[in-house]
């Protein structure tokens, strides 16, 4: 009988330990306020692309992503939390940096997104920091100039999975069938095996693949403008707030050229000129 009756009382001092827990428990991580989480860790969580040579690629030798966006928000968190704020990167794609972000595993993302207004209906975005332009990328030698030369039924224009540009081919090139691949690197596999006669994204991305991939070309210029945000939860418009600031703050004192410069100085085709910023 008296295990009976411990067993009671230790099944109801569980319980009511779970409803202090419920009553005094924490609030999702993103309900969270980032910038009171971020100084009380000294470190702000950043989901960057892996595969995405020039703004985030995973260099195997260190098992570490480097890139222009890699480097852009280590100098925001140092604007936000001072020079020994931290900056953690979690890897993502286009399909999972949205859902990764919502549910608070990231604090924001910058990872080559544009800001559209059917993302803003979801999050918040900082300022431009990158102003891009959908391109395409040949094989050379490729009778495709131009988006134009891709407005042909049967012929296969290659994209990304949760990328915009998707949507951007079937307004300037309706009669193009796109293939969506999950990634760029697949995406690049099936240009090479002749799955598709051009692989198209922003010219940002594409320029990193032809440094990466010798033989291939980017041509036709820009047929649209993607300017690239740092994507925040809503209802954090403090921490939006301080990315614009630190933003600000190394675009005045010339931290982002000197990033610009790293990462696209000697990318053949590049307009750094046009891109810098004062």
């Amino acid at each position: 009988m008296k295990k009976v009756f411990r067993l009671v009382g230790i099944v109801l001092s569980s319980l009511v330990v779970l409803v202090m827990l419920t009553a005094c428990g924490s609030k999702p991580l993103s309900a969270q306020n980032v910038v009171t989480r971020a100084k009380q860790s000294n470190t702000i969580t950043w989901g960057v692309k892996a595969d995405t040579k020039l703004f985030g690629l995973m260099d195997v030798k260190d098992d570490t992503i480097k890139g222009f966006d890699v480097d852009i928000a280590k100098a925001i968190t140092k604007q936000i939390l001072g020079p020994k704020g931290k900056a953690k990167f979690v890897q993502v794609t286009s399909q999972t940096r949205m859902p990764l972000l919502k549910n608070g595993n990231i604090d924001a993302i910058i990872a080559t997104m544009t800001i559209t207004p059917e993302r803003e209906k979801q999050v918040d975005f900082s300022k431009s920091y990158f102003d891009a332009g959908q391109s395409l990328l040949v094989k050379d030698g490729s009778p495709i100039k131009n988006i134009k030369d891709l407005n042909k039924t049967g012929t296969v224009v290659l994209g990304v999975v949760g990328s915009n540009s998707v949507q951007n081919v079937a307004l300037h090139a309706p009669k193009a069938k796109v293939l969506q691949l999950t990634d760029y690197a697949q995406a690049m596999t099936a240009l090479k095996s002749g799955q598709g006669a051009a692989l198209t994204t922003d010219n940002g991305i594409l320029y990193g693949m032809a440094v990466e991939n010798p033989g291939y070309q980017v041509v036709g210029g820009t047929f649209t403008k993607e300017p690239y945000g740092i994507a925040i939860n809503k209802g954090q418009s403090e921490f939006k707030g301080d990315v614009n600031k630190g933003l600000r703050a190394i675009e005045k004192s010339g931290e982002y050229n000197r990033i610009l410069k790293k990462w696209f100085g000697n990318v053949k085709g590049f307009n750094y000129k046009e891109m810098e910023r004062h």
